[in-house]
């Protein structure tokens, strides 16, 4: 029985240093700045990217929160530690504001709350800011993604930028979530949406500039997983 039981110890080890010696690997060679079309809906570019949402170039960043707790981005763990973790980077490129602007209730974080802000110039890769809420962390579950995705390409349409990059931020924030399923989720919401107000326009509802690009941020050891969800809500989409 001894001698079972320390099978079963030494399998165990051995999966877990396994799962952690792939996740060393995909971080060593999907490098920063790696990027990859995914695919394409309704003339619209899906892009992957390998970046923060500091330094991601696009028209518009979208990055997400939840309602502030002290500390919440810089805990680690459970938040991603601060030379990995985007929201930590977006807060240090805003000289702190970020912080500050929840700490301070300006912000507060609810469930698809948003806010635009327009940092000063050089201060961040993107001319503009959207933060989209993601309410209570406790509560929290990846279906929101949808409707995150939702309001980016709504409130992205009604800014009239031709691209945007979003980053779920979920990771960041301590939430150890299923990555393949919120690229997923935030992919379809983005495109349900975005079908919805080509039907306005096509029926003389609503006038926008149509969308060339989304750009989906994903952190170096996460962007094949977010591929996959990427690539099956694609499919889905199509179907």
């Amino acid at each position: 029985m001894k001698n079972i039981l320390s099978q079963l110890k030494t399998v165990h080890f051995s999966l877990v240093l396994a799962l952690l010696l792939t996740t060393t690997l995909t971080a060593q060679t999907t490098a920063i700045g790696t990027s990859k079309v995914w695919g394409t809906i309704e003339g619209v570019a899906i892009e992957g990217l390998v970046q923060g949402p500091s330094t991601a170039k696009s028209d518009l960043q979208v990055a997400c929160v939840f309602e502030y707790t002290e500390g919440d981005i810089y805990n680690t763990p459970p938040a991603l530690p601060a030379q990995l973790n985007g929201l930590v980077h977006l807060d240090d490129a805003l000289k702190g504001q970020l912080t500050a602007l929840r700490k301070a209730g300006k912000f507060h974080g609810y469930a698809l709350e948003t806010v635009v802000l327009t940092p000063a110039k050089g201060t961040l890769a993107a001319p503009k800011l959207l933060i989209i809420g993601l309410g209570d962390r406790n509560a929290f579950t990846p279906e929101l993604m949808k409707k995150v995705g939702s309001v980016a390409v709504r409130e992205a349409l009604r800014l009239g930028v031709e691209n945007f990059s979003f980053a779920s931020d979920l990771k960041d924030a301590g939430i150890d979530s299923p990555t393949a399923k919120v690229a997923g989720y935030v992919t379809e919401g983005i495109f349900d949406a975005y079908r919805s107000e080509l039907w306005f326009k096509e029926n003389k509802l609503s006038t926008f500039k149509p969308l060339k690009k989304v750009i989906l941020l994903a952190g170096p050891a996460f962007f094949e997983v977010a591929g996959q969800g990427i690539n099956e809500a694609i499919s889905n989409l199509k179907n």
